[in-house]
């Protein structure tokens, strides 16, 4: 792959906090003022905020997050769109609440750190007028953003749909998920010159079970073969994207984390930085690091 081309893939997990990565990715014990965030950053080319699904994030928590990347030339975060703009639809959202989250992420514009906001709907969404209008409305509101779109119902595998998102410069989210029944399945499609892709495992037995936490719905490790099938979606979508964000959501134990390196191994051709903690915990990406990393040291900044 040429280096071109290398450089509009920006690889990274969905979230980089989770407690179970202690002693798997983050170090068991760490060094005063050690910063999951900077660590993070040292290994990906990108991170997906998932905290400010559930709340908007404050201006100062942004600001935070944009000076502990500062160092790292390139490095994007994208946001997850507050759930009331895409979980809680019962009423129109005021112009109070969209306020509060573009204060969230004008930081993060401002540094020139904020790739895109992610707008992830539920099964639920289909492709209807209703939903329609809801989301053109979304769009209208977020247009000073890159946006790009996460609907997992197959309805909306329409091409007046693709056409709608590429006129609008939204990019569409391809994902790889269990395909059960009315999922949508993979694809590598590219509209608004954006692309994006989220590997959320393909854990079927509890995909759907309302009893499945977080943890036992991304507990996924995708293997070798799984993998290679998305090389060449992937190079075929930088050939219409001015970049692709590739993020891996199969967060439980690190295995998000061994996923991307992977990926990035596959489709650069090259060898990778990984934790020390994370090639002990999975030998096999002994296959492909350059280093151990132990010598990183995550921080305050």
């Amino acid at each position: 792959m040429e280096v071109a081309e290398r450089q509009r893939i920006l690889f990274g997990t969905r979230g980089w906090s989770y407690a179970d990565w202690k002693g798997v990715f983050y170090p068991e014990e760490r060094p005063r003022g050690f910063s999951e965030l900077s660590f993070a950053a040292e290994y990906f080319d990108a991170l997906e905020v998932n905290s400010t699904f559930y709340r908007p994030a404050s201006p100062a928590m942004a600001a935070s997050w944009a000076k502990r990347v500062e160092g790292k030339k390139g490095f994007e975060f994208t946001a997850k769109l507050y759930q009331r703009f895409t979980h809680n639809r019962e009423e129109q959202w005021t112009a109070a609440e969209a306020d509060e989250v573009k204060r969230g992420m004008a930081p993060l514009a401002e540094a020139g750190k904020l790739g895109g906001i992610l707008v992830q709907f539920p099964w639920s969404f289909k492709n209807e007028a209703v939903e329609r209008k809801w989301l053109e409305r979304l769009v209208a509101e977020f247009a000073e953003y890159p946006l790009y779109l996460e609907v997992r119902h197959d309805s909306w595998r329409e091409e007046d749909f693709f056409k709608y998102l590429d006129e609008a410069g939204v990019g569409f989210v391809d994902i790889d998920q269990p395909v059960i029944g009315k999922s949508i399945p993979p694809m590598e499609k590219v509209t608004g010159g954006k692309g994006y892709v989220r590997f959320h495992g393909r854990n079927a037995k509890a995909w759907f079970a309302k009893d499945a936490g977080r943890d036992a719905r991304y507990d996924y490790l995708y293997d070798e073969n799984e993998l290679s099938a998305w090389v060449e979606r992937i190079r075929k979508m930088t050939g219409s994207a001015e970049k692709v964000f590739v993020f891996n959501n199969n967060h439980y134990r690190g295995q998000a984390a061994v996923n991307s390196l992977e990926l990035k191994s596959l489709l650069t051709g090259e060898r990778v930085e990984a934790p020390a903690e994370l090639v002990a915990a999975y030998p096999r990406l002994g296959l492909i690091v350059k280093k151990s990393g132990g010598e990183k040291q995550g921080r305050l900044m």
